[in-house]
């Protein structure tokens, strides 16, 4: 097997929807020369993006949010439903909060701004392959936010809290994800390995029966790990 061969088969497998031919056309030809990942797909709108994920199966979906038809939101949601599997990245001009919360809340493995400079998009793509959420500064910042302020109104300890089941290494991680550090990052604070640090996170979303680390980060802001 060649070496390109190999690299294609450990390659992120892409799926473009957008509504802007032109704008589909330019992330096509950024991807395009990179090892690391492979545009199997190009959908116009939701309801194309839902059957082509279902044929082609991707790893990731890079999702427009606003787009006749069947919108970003729906397709997140009926995609992530049947195949859950498969990861989808919002990739939108909207900043707004309503936006960025129904996208989460509807499945949405992160959510990116189409202002990111090209370098940024390929790390955050490899944060995808390391099991990050990729989610554009700003977008983080007001999830937080809105974490901390849900936290605060809900303090109430609940019997029912799986917090418990943790362990304390355990624990750590959650705190760190929760101050948006990446996998590395909490690698690094740790003296642990990233392969160790994904084990981890893995199985502090099974305990809590959550999908990902953006829900990870929201229980610990609200059971106050992040204090």
């Amino acid at each position: 097997m060649s070496n390109e061969q190999q690299n294609r088969e450990r390659s992120l497998r892409i799926l473009l929807v957008d509504d802007h031919a032109l704008f589909r056309a330019g992330i096509a030809s950024l991807l395009a020369f990179r090892q690391d990942v492979e545009v199997v797909g190009q959908a116009e709108n939701g309801q194309e993006a839902l059957e082509l994920a279902r044929r082609l199966q991707p790893d990731l979906v890079l999702m427009d949010l606003h787009m006749p038809g069947m919108d970003g939101i729906e397709a997140t949601r009926q995609i992530r439903s049947e195949l859950p599997e498969v990861k989808v990245v919002m990739l939108t001009v909207s900043d707004q909060d309503r936006d960025l919360f129904e996208a989460i809340k509807n499945g949405a493995h992160g959510y990116l701004l189409k202002n990111l400079e090209p370098e940024e998009l390929f790390e955050y793509l490899a944060g995808v392959s390391r099991g990050e959420a990729p989610i554009s500064r700003l977008m983080a910042t007001k999830l937080l936010s809105e974490f901390a302020a849900q936290a605060s109104r809900a303090k109430e300890p609940s019997a029912s809290e799986p917090s418990g089941e943790l362990t304390p290494r355990e624990r750590e991680v959650l705190k760190l994800v929760a101050s948006g550090a990446t996998n590395r990052e909490i690698a690094a604070a740790l003296t642990l390995t990233e392969n160790t640090v994904k084990n981890h996170l893995r199985n502090i979303l099974e305990k809590l029966h959550l999908e990902n680390r953006v829900q990870a980060a929201a229980y610990a802001l609200k059971m106050g790990l992040n204090e």
